[in-house]
């Protein structure tokens, strides 16, 4: 009897083990599904508060800064007369586009004004003049890209977008040092080592040795 009680008994426990192990299961496979589906959104919530002033600066000066390379690389669609100039205006557009789309993310997610989609050239007395935001072509600059066509503005192209890089990089870097919310830290590690090296491409391109 004893020995019958106890298969009983094991058996017994034995389904139990099995139904709790389904049971787990089911529920973990449905939390990993929800966690997954909600991380960007419960991420941005979370993390709301984990960031200072100058990820906030960082996203606001970046998000012109990209747009404005966006612009010009899309002139180079119909005006560049290399194939080298266009790939790379692409691969510009092409990282930078989601890039602006998720600082505007954060922007909103923080509860902080989303600079306006014109590319903010109106600023005068130099590249970098403006906001304070390195490297940033003004409306001479940009007139002029605009008008250039074939090989004189493959040259023009490479020789702003160079300067307007080696800005972003300088405010990455300072994001890098100085901000506090991981993604956005992540993103200027990330602008620095692509742009860092484009900045190299651009200027093999232009027959250059060095920055």
């Amino acid at each position: 009897m004893t020995s019958s009680r106890t298969l009983v008994r094991r058996a017994a426990l034995a389904a139990t083990a099995v139904t709790a192990a389904l049971v787990l299961a089911a529920c973990g496979g449905d939390g990993g599904t929800d966690a997954a589906a909600d991380t960007p959104a419960s991420s941005a919530a979370s993390d709301a508060g984990a960031h200072n002033d100058q990820d906030v600066s960082f996203a606001q000066g970046m998000i012109p800064h990209h747009r404005q390379a966006v612009q010009m690389a899309e002139m180079a669609a119909g005006r560049a007369s290399s194939a080298e100039v266009k790939d790379l205006a692409a691969r510009i557009q092409k990282a930078q586009d989601p890039e602006i789309r998720t600082m505007s993310g954060w922007l909103e997610a923080w509860g902080e004004d989303v600079p306006s989609s014109a590319p903010g050239m109106d600023h005068g007395g130099g590249h970098s003049a403006g906001s304070g935001m390195a490297g940033m072509m003004d409306d001479k600059d940009m007139d002029e890209l605009s008008k250039a066509s074939g090989k004189a503005f493959d040259t023009l192209f490479l020789t702003l977008m160079v300067e307007h890089h080696e800005g972003a990089v300088e405010m990455a870097g300072t994001e890098k040092a100085k901000g506090r919310y991981g993604p956005a830290t992540k993103l200027a590690d990330a602008v620095v080592t692509a742009q860092t090296a484009e900045i190299e491409e651009m200027n093999k391109l232009l027959g250059k040795t060095g920055g």
